[in-house]
């Protein structure tokens, strides 16, 4: 595993994240308790040091609690993430709503302390809001709710989890320099981040964390017409009518373009992540043992090539299966 630092927080932190979502049994159906805990126990055995979860990923932080409780030292050097989920329903359209409905600083205290109950932990090193709008910058209470939780010792550092591919609704607040983390979604086909997110980042010192480099599936090879979910599964909806079929036809072309298999698309879409200007690490979620192990052995893989990196830029596709 390789290590990188995470922006200007001082934490080092390695390439490859766990992203703790599926283990929250919610909308990825086929996980357990048990399971999850296996899955991120041989993550963190490969070396994986940060794990992602967040307030509104059901049962995600029980599992990353109890997982870092059966270790030695209660997972000491693991560094946590989590994220506070908006008290009201932010849709992906700008929703007109004021910062004090959304995250009044009395809301992301009282959330935070039911996921360090969650997690068995005493602070997290990072805590994200699980959505923003620009147009609230400089407006509510939060940032002085954040100031004191940081006093307290209950969070190390702060960030936002961008609103779905919406990479530029984070510029503004970016800019007043009160971001330690930006999380992102950031993959071959959605390339917008690296415009000017990505670069922005650079300048002020900003980590960034990528998600969805895999594309929810879409970017392992495995997305094919006529695929199937388990009943329940929440990709049933995001894979639904002909979109299958529409990213297999692109996926087939970045293999022909890159002149490899389906089973080597894992590695060259998470080290195209990796190439992105200021990122820090890429979390990936990964419930089977056999996941975990594909992804933690990105890292002994050279890096993506310039002439790669050249062939992918022509693959950017401006969806979004999330509408």
């Amino acid at each position: 595993m390789r290590y990188r630092e995470l922006g200007s927080t001082g934490l080092t932190v390695s390439e490859i994240g766990y992203g703790a979502w599926g283990l929250g049994q919610g909308a990825w159906v086929g996980a357990d308790d048990d399971s999850g805990v296996r899955a991120l126990h041989r993550a963190l055995d490969l070396g994986v040091t940060f794990i992602d979860t967040a307030r509104g990923y059901d049962r995600s932080e029980r599992v990353v609690g109890r997982a870092l409780k059966e270790l030695p030292g209660g997972g000491d050097g693991v560094h946590v993430a989590t994220k506070v989920g908006p008290r009201v329903p932010v849709s992906l359209a700008p929703s007109g709503l004021d910062p004090m409905e959304v995250f009044p600083g009395a809301h992301l205290r009282e959330s935070l302390e039911t996921s360090l109950r969650e997690l068995g932990r005493d602070h997290v090193d990072l805590l994200q809001l699980h959505t923003w709008e620009d147009e609230w910058t400089g407006r509510g209470d939060l940032l002085e709710t954040v100031d004191a939780l940081k006093r307290e010792g209950k969070i190390r550092f702060f960030g936002i989890s961008v609103k779905d591919h919406q990479p530029d609704n984070v510029l503004a607040v970016l800019r007043t320099g009160v971001l330690d983390t930006v999380q992102v979604i950031y993959n071959i086909f959605e390339q917008a981040p690296s415009d000017a997110l990505l670069p922005a980042c650079e300048e002020y010192g900003v980590g960034v964390i990528v998600r969805v480099a895999l594309d929810e599936g879409a970017l392992t090879g495995s997305i094919r017409k006529g695929v199937t979910f388990p009943e329940g599964d929440w990709r049933n909806w995001y894979f639904r009518d002909d979109r299958p079929a529409q990213v297999e036809q692109r996926v087939d072309a970045i293999l022909a373009d890159l002149g490899i298999g389906a089973g080597e698309l894992p590695s060259a879409a998470l080290r195209f992540a990796l190439a992105g200007q200021a990122v820090s690490t890429v979390v990936v979620g990964m419930r089977s043992l056999t996941n975990v192990e594909r992804n933690a052995a990105i890292t002994d893989a050279p890096p993506i090539t310039p002439r790669e990196l050249s062939l992918l830029a022509g693959h950017r596709w401006a969806k979004n299966f999330y509408s």
